[in-house]
């Protein structure tokens, strides 16, 4: 029994103290520590008895005490604490002395004024909180007594010698003597000692410690821009006359004018997350609709730990909807992958199932920002499932964006879900869809995808849908239809490429688009030098056919021909094919636009409605522009042959000539 009354209390203790941490706050020694149950971190300030004097133990008591009593957003969070005969344990949220801070952030750059306004708001409301409202003086206000949390939010500690208003204040270090007001300690306003102590703060937050009293005449670094209003202010409370220096509260309301330092973006944000709760939902909505803008000149740490989680807490419970989308992928910008799938990606596979249509698009919009974090076995069970709806949405934007969003998620759909359901879905829209662009952006977004397919679902989809593209009523899907015979070229057999391929895009060659027969030719030629290289040497069958029957590859495999690419078509009435650098001659196909109002594949001049701006051909009609161009192109097509037989010489008995 005696064994139980003889145990050490700091062995039950519920947290650990981490070795190598101490640092000097006042009498106490800062420490970081963690819960044994859990692990997570905490600040512990530890007051050794042995060490001080009766007068500094009975401040360490006093300040245990009404740590644990205070309660104030803006005031040194109390956990839990251990009083002991020889120690003195005070936990509080994990935080670092605000000289640490300020030094960190130097050197990385230096802290912006943004922040600096917000911890100097929150230090002043919590100094007013306790004279006006609790009705004591903190009597030991200085850059010793702030500490910083993970958020970037200044905290008020440094409770030692708070007394109530109407008692004498303890005596402070004799090394804290310059931070004294030059009156004497009863003379004035009660709060006169602590709002001159904050003009010392404001001085030491953009200048560093202050060397000796009269430093404080010298504005340093002190903003003194006409159009912040704090000159001003810093001048009134650092005045000598005690009566003039203003309440704490009034000081406040002074800095929040329009025009003044503590009167911006930032600070106005943070008090809206304060208050965020009691809001109603078109506040909120306008907010988060503004908080966009605003998030590129927040600190980082603000974004992660205070924006983040209450865009998720509003998405999760507030019916936030999608609003909430654009800032969150903003915030993840800042986060390490281990943290995204941690705290964004559930969110988003939540979201995904969402009935709510403005969600879906926007998810699908901004897919490429998140889609590098998505692990295949979610996206194949949990995303891809609710994806797979906006095909046969009634809404046109919601399908052409889910068919782009295929473009991003292919490399990760299981084999089932690409070579089956998507081909399906395609095979659907291809067909039948009403609207042109979409049918178009089918096509490209089939060629795109091509290399994920196995060999069986190539050989079985590729031909007879490009070949179906080729016949659609819509220009640019009929040029899709041949740029996805040339941008997977290399999928078909030598057999195929001529019975099939060619005859089909020979039809194209009368096309009565312009831009639909340049492609046509272009593809062709690509065509004919694949089967002319055969016939000329048919060792090389094999290598020309090695990706024919190839297997499904990678993600990334099919970056080499990337210029042709899907475009944004949200109106679904105007550019449905940017361009980007073309391909060489076997390969690809040159990314040619496919609008009117884009370069000459030929000559690179602006085309409109099929006739290049600059020529002189006002005596042409367009059927006689297009025998014309014609005529050109097989009169250089000829001279080329003629070449090439010329460097060969005789053609020997029996040998296969595509001439």
């Amino acid at each position: 029994m005696w064994s139980f009354f003889a145990r050490d209390p700091v062995k039950d203790f519920n947290y650990d103290i981490l070795p190598e941490t101490q640092e000097t706050s006042g009498i106490w020694t800062l420490h970081r520590g963690k819960r044994k149950m859990g692990g997570e971190p905490v600040s512990v300030f530890v007051y050794e008895v042995s060490t001080g004097t009766e007068e500094q133990t009975q401040l360490a008591k006093t300040a245990f005490k009404r740590m644990k009593t205070l309660r104030h957003p803006n005031i040194l969070a109390y956990v839990d604490g251990l009083e002991t005969e020889k120690s003195l344990y005070l936990v509080t949220e994990q935080v670092t002395p605000l000289a640490a801070h300020l030094k960190a952030q130097s050197d990385r750059g230096g802290s912006g004024e943004l922040e600096m306004s917000w911890g100097l708001h929150q230090i002043v409301k919590a100094l007013s909180f306790l004279v006006n409202d609790c009705h004591l003086l903190h009597n030991n206000l200085g850059i010793w007594s702030v500490f910083v949390d993970r958020a970037g939010e200044w905290k008020l500690g440094g409770l030692d010698h708070m007394t109530p208003e109407n008692e004498d204040a303890s005596s402070v270090h004799p090394d804290m003597d310059k931070y004294d007001p030059p009156e004497s300690p009863n003379g004035g306003e009660k709060w006169a000692g602590d709002v001159w102590r904050l003009g010392c703060l404001i001085w030491e937050v953009f200048n560093g410690p202050l060397p000796r009293t009269t430093s404080l005449r010298s504005l340093g670094k002190v903003p003194s821009s006409p159009t912040l209003y704090l000159l001003t202010f810093y001048q009134m409370i650092l005045i000598s006359s005690s009566q003039a220096r203003p309440n704490p509260a009034r000081f406040l309301q002074n800095c929040r004018a329009p025009g003044g330092f503590l009167s911006n973006s930032f600070v106005e944000s943070n008090l809206f997350l304060e208050e965020i709760q009691i809001k109603d939902p078109a506040e909120k909505h306008q907010f988060f609709q503004d908080l966009s803008e605003n998030l590129d000149s927040f600190p980082e740490d603000f974004c992660k730990h205070k924006v983040l989680p209450q865009l998720l807490t509003a998405f999760e419970f507030g019916n936030a909807g999608a609003v909430v989308l654009t800032p969150l992928f903003k915030v993840g910008k800042f986060l390490s992958a281990e943290e995204y799938q941690q705290k964004i990606i559930p969110v988003i596979v939540k979201m995904f199932s969402s009935t709510d249509r403005a969600m879906r698009i926007r998810l699908l919009q901004q897919m490429e920002q998140f889609v590098q974090y998505l692990n295949d076995a979610a996206v194949n069970s949990q995303i891809f499932p609710h994806v797979v709806h906006g095909f046969t949405d009634t809404n046109p934007a919601i399908r052409e964006q889910t068919v782009k969003s295929m473009l991003l998620l292919a490399p990760k759909l299981n084999e089932s879900n690409v070579n089956q359901e998507l081909m399906r879905h395609f095979a659907r829209l291809q067909a039948r869809d009403e609207q042109g662009p979409i049918r178009c952006n089918t096509t490209v977004c089939l060629g795109k995808i091509a290399p994920y397919l196995n060999a069986g679902t190539r050989q079985r989809v590729l031909i007879s849908a490009f070949s179906r593209a080729t016949k659609d009523p819509f220009p640019a899907s009929r040029a899709a239809g041949v740029l996805g015979f040339a941008a997977t070229h290399n999928y078909y057999s030598v057999t195929e490429s001529a019975a099939r391929v060619l005859p089909t895009l020979c039809t194209l060659t009368v096309d009565p688009d312009n831009n639909v027969r340049d492609q046509a030719f272009k593809a062709i030629k690509s065509f004919l030098t694949k089967l002319e290289t055969v016939s000329e040497d048919p060792t090389k069958l094999a290598e020309i056919e090695k990706d024919v029957m190839s297997s499904a590859q990678p993600a990334g495999a099919a970056a080499s021909w990337a210029g042709w690419a899907v475009t944004g078509v949200s109106s679904l009435t105007s550019k449905l094919i940017r361009t980007g650098p073309g391909a060489e001659v076997g390969g690809p196909a040159d990314n040619t636009p496919v609008v009117s109002g884009t370069a000459s594949p030929r000559t690179g001049n602006p085309v409109t409605d099929g006739v290049p701006v600059g020529k002189e051909l006002t005596g042409l009609s367009k059927a006689e522009l297009a025998k014309k161009k014609r005529e050109e192109r097989r009169k250089e097509l000829e001279a080329k042959r003629a070449e090439r037989k010329a460097a060969k010489g005789p053609v020997k008995l029996g040998a296969r000539k595509l001439d």
